[in-house]
């Protein structure tokens, strides 16, 4: 990273520290970065003073950014520590509103709420005899609107926090009132991990993560999951499909009620404890956050809450996204960022999640929403008008929150486009994520998979894609997407092997050319992405061990089936099946990692990208990578350069046997540099490289190192 974005800070106020006394502050430090963005200075400039000026008139209006945010202590329903309920709900379109529910056997008329001048309904329930609340802990509730026709409409509360859904009844969601007595309520334990310097994602869905064909539960993942992931060396977990949504195979991404954790996998408590046990395991959990669209469902969700199409979306057909079939929120309006910015806090504090992974950044930057647009990396493309600057500045306004109150948090953005200075500090006029998906690379590995022989992959080509990335912006590095793994697409390991993962995976049998090829470069095309191709990494659940089939929810077209709504994590525990290797390797690469720091190092020097050979040489954090895609062909006393004199030993072998190999490199070989230069590096080695095999090397005065 460059020493100027490094030392800036995500934050807007006062213009925020920046790397430099010459560096302005007016949004425009992203120039000392890319000149080349320097006919676009009046947008960045623009977009810099709205977010600036948001955060005046918070000041002025809401008393900061910081109670702002603290929507939960307003809207919602409250409990006061003598029992008292209060219930408040923006609804600016309705006349008149009433709360229902089970306890006042859903009579209208017997909590009618009011009105003040900004369209907020209120009502307080005074305790019962016994000083308890009112409402009881977990029954059901709604408000109720008349709307100006004279009709009355029933809402669950926008604010709601906990949710279910009978599908025998009805596949509408019931709102429910969660105020668990204080012995129930789970209680944390463990402190947050700091923030790690190299990122190893794991990301998982719940419900999918048993080989059962059921929804696997919050408890469930805790006991057999967590362990399993802190085992395989990763740090950070991402959840998927946690904000309630009421069609399970939308994968997550249609959301209703944006305040309540998913009750299919159980209770907010079970939640709370997961992320607790996971604290105390060192990794830290970040939640997909869905703040791009949300469903249109009117009964159990915000579209039309009070009987208007604009009240938190555009109206009209800016307010609806033609291919997802779902609304678009109004980001320039002050409500609205009240309740996403609210929304984010309290993921933060209620559940101590340690961060972010925002979902479909691309639709939220475009007004066209990336749809037939193809972006070619041209500037013009990111600025102009077909930017929603509404957007760019709630993410800038979401970073400058998160990142003040929160130092240890964690952003990634979900963007295909590759918008420039969406992960650069705030000071410096970027938009403060912390890091950006390399989206470009799963779709390479597929397309050479598809159209190319081995023989014919280009090297050089791939290393470009690897390596192509902004300067001084993170980037998380994938192989492979949950997307791939979902019915209609194939994963890395499918497209390898195809139907003899069904049948050729047992180490009783022969060992396939087709097996052979696809364990080889499975390993290899993941190594390559994890040293090459950025700042963090992140792997699919399932992903690791060539997960043998797609996922596919249960809807109306499977008859509801749970088959391929499943991980048979079970395969790697089987002695006689192959996928116990792949898995082993990719603990390997994560420990190698964590020992050597390669993520968290300056970007890789590429010494070699020999075509006829299919051979790739570079060194990243004083370790050296080598790989020979070659399908046939294995070379001895294969030379290549090395930058750091000295003796390295093999710390990482894709060929070795509990990787699954055939165990062609001899682990005690010592390799002595020479200093003749080679390849552009002050020194040089030889080495044996077998064919489809990658090794990494590092000096042997690290080995004993722990």
């Amino acid at each position: 990273m460059d020493p100027i974005a490094v030392n800036s800070s995500n934050t807007l106020v006062g213009g925020g520290k920046v790397a430099g006394d010459d560096i302005p502050k007016d949004g425009t430090g992203v120039l000392k970065l890319d000149p080349w963005l320097s006919p676009f200075q009046d947008s960045l400039k623009r977009r810099y003073a709205k977010a600036q000026e948001w955060i005046k008139r918070l000041n002025e209006t809401e008393g900061g950014l910081d109670k702002f945010s603290k929507g939960t202590d307003i809207f919602g329903l409250r409990v006061k520590g003598d029992g008292t309920i209060v219930y408040r709900e923006w609804a600016p379109n309705a006349v008149r509103a009433s709360l229902i529910g089970d306890f006042n056997k859903w009579d209208r008329k017997a909590h009618p709420m009011k009105k003040n001048e900004f369209g907020v309904f209120e009502i307080t329930i005074p305790p019962a005899a016994d000083g308890k609340p009112a409402i009881p802990h977990n029954s059901k509730i709604k408000i109720s609107l008349e709307l100006p026709t004279a009709e009355w409409v029933d809402r669950l509360p926008a604010w709601i926090k906990y949710a279910t859904q009978d599908l025998s009844i009805s596949p509408a969601y019931d709102a429910r009132f969660w105020n668990p007595p204080a012995e129930s309520r789970y209680s944390f334990k463990h402190e947050r991990p700091k923030k790690p310097a190299s990122l190893r994602i794991y990301e998982a869905h719940v419900g999918i993560s048993s080989p059962e064909l059921r929804v696997t539960t919050y408890k469930e993942f805790t006991k057999n999951m967590l362990p399993r992931i802190k085992n395989l060396g990763y740090n950070a977990i991402q959840l998927m499909a946690i904000m309630e949504h009421a069609y399970y195979a939308s994968f997550g991404y249609q959301v209703n009620n944006f305040f309540a954790a998913s009750s299919r996998y159980g209770e907010p408590e079970d939640l709370k404890e997961l992320v607790d046990v996971a604290h105390s395991l060192g990794l830290v959990v970040l939640l997909d956050v869905v703040h791009s669209h949300a469903s249109k469902n009117v009964l159990d969700g915000l579209n039309q809450f009070d009987g208007t199409d604009h009240q938190y979306f555009h109206e009209g057909g800016r307010g609806r996204h033609e291919l997802w079939d779902s609304r678009l929120f109004n980001y320039g309006h002050h409500e609205v960022l009240r309740f996403l910015l609210s929304n984010l806090r309290f993921w933060m504090d209620e559940y101590r999640f340690d961060g972010f992974r925002f979902d479909g950044v691309t639709s939220m930057l475009y007004l066209h929403h990336g749809i037939g647009t193809g972006f070619s990396g041209s500037y013009h493309e990111y600025f102009g008008p077909s930017v929603d600057e509404d957007a760019v500045v709630y993410l800038m306004l979401a970073n400058e929150m998160l990142h003040t109150l929160y130092p240890e948090v964690i952003t990634v953005a979900e963007d295909v486009s590759g918008m420039p200075a969406l992960c650069l500090p705030l000071s410096l006029g970027g938009v403060g994520f912390d890091y950006r998906l390399a989206m470009a690379i799963p779709d390479m590995w597929i397309k050479i998979l598809k159209e190319k022989k081995d023989e014919d992959w280009d090297i050089g080509n791939i290393c470009w894609t690897l390596t192509n990335r902004r300067h001084g912006e993170k980037t998380i590095a994938y192989a492979e997407s949950h997307d791939q793994a979902l019915v209609g697409d194939k994963t890395l390991m499918m497209h390898l092997c195809d139907a003899e993962l069904y049948t050729n995976m047992s180490v009783l049998g022969p060992l396939t050319p087709v097996i052979d090829r696809g364990m080889a470069l499975h390993k290899m095309i993941r190594l390559l992405t994890h040293g090459l191709a950025g700042e963090g990494w992140l792997n699919f659940e399932g992903n690791e061990f060539g997960h043998p089939e797609w996922l596919d929810f249960p809807r109306e077209g499977n008859q509801n089936s749970f088959w391929y709504a499943r991980r048979q994590l079970n395969l790697t525990e089987d002695h006689l099946l192959r996928y116990q290797f792949l898995n082993n390797f990719d603990r390997s690469m994560n420990l190698c990692e964590d020992k050597y720091g390669w993520l968290h190092a300056p970007q890789a020097y590429i010494s070699l990208k020999h075509e006829a050979d299919k051979v790739i040489v570079f060194e990243r954090a004083g370790v050296v990578f080598v790989f020979n895609f070659h399908p046939t062909q294995s070379f001895t006393d294969y030379r290549i350069g090395i930058e750091a004199p000295g003796t390295y030993r093999i710390v990482l072998d894709t060929d070795a046997k509990e990787h699954g190999g055939f165990c062609r490199l001899d682990q005690s070989t010592r390799f002595f540099t020479q200093p003749l230069e080679w390849n552009g590096r002050k020194n040089c080695t030889h080495v044996y490289i077998p064919c489809r095999t990658a090794l990494v090397l590092a000096p042997e005065s690290t080995i004993s190192q722990k």
